[in-house]
């Protein structure tokens, strides 16, 4: 039986044949969309049904944020006292670094929190995070989950393995990527599924990589991994090996249709064929990219070639609205060519797209009967142009940002409902998070630049 019936929008439906739809109507049933038609044809059919009008709304699917770093939350606005970092390799020494040294279980469950928050309430129904601590591995990752299940949407969980300071390490965090998996095959009813993740080619050895990609293969999980994201990368890779990244990645028989590649920055054309020949996905970070100035990856290359490319924040600004304008703009100015890329392929990014980097093209990434009803309402604060179907996707890359959202479904349920949560109290989780914040600033003042000690 239909029990939601979504009036008057304007559907942008994210099909094969991205339709965008007026005077059309979703009907929702056990949490999957049941049909699509005419709005006075299923108010008919459907008159017992809960009505929610979206008249000068677009409905669209829930965004996919294709890699994440949620406890990067609690580093937003520190002013930390470092010399200033000049290139990425000093980023990550200076910054990340000692803020991973310092995280702790509380804090992992703080900073997912009020990430899920910023998610839900920008309109992203699914993320794939990773967390990184070598000082809170064990169990770090039901503590992400439960976050994650507080505020329900969903999330592909996983512990960044690396060996920056010892073998040991990288494989006590694969061991607890494993205890996530097997904890998820008795908790079907999570939000939180298990992911695989390794940190970077540059910290970690041909063993790890190969026992990374068995594992994910063994809990039929996707993996992923950061790759050429700087030219440090790339050079460390040269050095010890005599290959680019990808290259090595390719030859140890990592890249494949489960394998999510972040950044990938720093490709040439042979490494783009490799992606394209192995069906390996793109996760495109474009906003944090420029924060570090690594440069900006050939998506076009790479869409040229039919790479599966998706959209994510990298852990620094959890709109995705912003985020899909910055992608739109980004090319367009690295290429001087106002038509290099257009806003349904940022749309496909952000959408299905991402759903197809994770494999669930097939239940969410857009509207269409038999899916889950993983979609949001929005309504531009400001509208000062007609909304309709030759519109829609026009504000949504040049009008709408996160606060525009107004109602989120997560597999039928309302998790929020005129911009305020259901699942979950925001000031407590603000509250929460802010303590953790403080905290880990505290412990901050104190700490000193990791440099990777990683040999091959």
């Amino acid at each position: 039986m239909v029990v939601l019936l979504i009036r008057n929008g304007v559907l942008v439906t994210m099909d094969s044949q991205r339709r965008i739809l007026e005077g059309q109507s979703v009907a929702i049933e056990d949490g999957r969309i049941a049909e699509i038609g005419s709005t006075a044809e299923l108010e008919k059919r459907h008159s017992r049904a809960e009505v929610l009008d979206a008249s000068g709304r677009i409905i669209m699917p829930g965004i996919v944020c294709g890699h994440t770093h949620m406890y990067g939350m609690l580093l937003r606005g520190a002013s930390l006292k470092i010399t200033p970092p000049s290139d990425f390799t000093q980023i990550l020494q200076r910054v990340w670094w000692p803020v991973d040294e310092a995280l702790t279980l509380e804090d992992a469950y703080a900073s997912a929190l009020v990430a899920c928050v910023e998610f839900a309430k920008s309109g992203v129904t699914t993320f794939a995070d990773t967390y990184s601590g070598p000082n809170s591995i064990s169990g770090v990752l039901d503590h992400v989950a439960r976050a994650v299940d507080d505020v329900g949407i969903k999330g592909f969980v996983a512990f960044e393995a690396t060996e920056r300071h010892s073998r040991d390490e990288g494989f006590k965090g694969l061991q607890e990527n494993v205890r996530f998996a097997e904890r998820a095959k008795s908790n079907p009813e999570s939000k939180a599924k298990p992911l695989f993740s390794l940190h970077a080619s540059f910290t970690v050895s041909d063993d790890l990589i190969r026992e990374a990609k068995a594992l994910a293969q063994k809990y039929h999980a996707p993996i992923t991994i950061h790759t050429s994201e700087g030219t440090g990368d790339v050079q460390h890779n040269l050095e010890n090996y005599g290959k680019r990244t990808v290259e090595r990645l390719n030859d140890l028989g990592f890249l494949g249709p489960d394998v999510v590649l972040a950044h990938c920055v720093n490709l040439n054309d042979h490494e783009v064929g490799h992606l394209a020949k192995t069906r390996t996905g793109v996760a495109h970070n474009p906003m944090s990219n420029m924060l570090n100035a690594v440069g900006v990856a050939p998506v076009l290359r790479m869409l040229e070639r039919n790479v599966k490319v998706g959209l994510g924040n990298d852990g620094y600004i959890f709109d995705m609205f912003e985020n899909m304008r910055a992608a739109f703009l980004l090319h367009r100015v690295h290429h001087k060519d106002p038509n290099a890329i257009d806003a349904y392929t940022i749309l496909e990014m952000a959408t299905i797209n991402g759903a197809r980097l994770y494999g669930l093209e097939r239940e969410i990434g857009s509207i269409e009967p038999g899916k889950k009803a993983d979609l949001i309402i929005v309504k531009p604060d400001v509208l000062p142009t007609p909304l309709n179907a030759q519109s829609a996707a026009g504000h949504i890359i040049h009008t709408v940002d996160g606060d525009d959202v107004e109602h989120v479904l997560v597999e039928g349920k309302r998790v929020m409902k005129g911009r305020k949560l259901t699942t979950f109290d925001e000031g407590k989780a603000q509250l929460i998070a802010q303590d953790a914040a403080g905290e880990l600033w505290k412990r901050l003042e104190t700490a000193k630049p990791q440099v990777d000690s990683f040999k091959k």
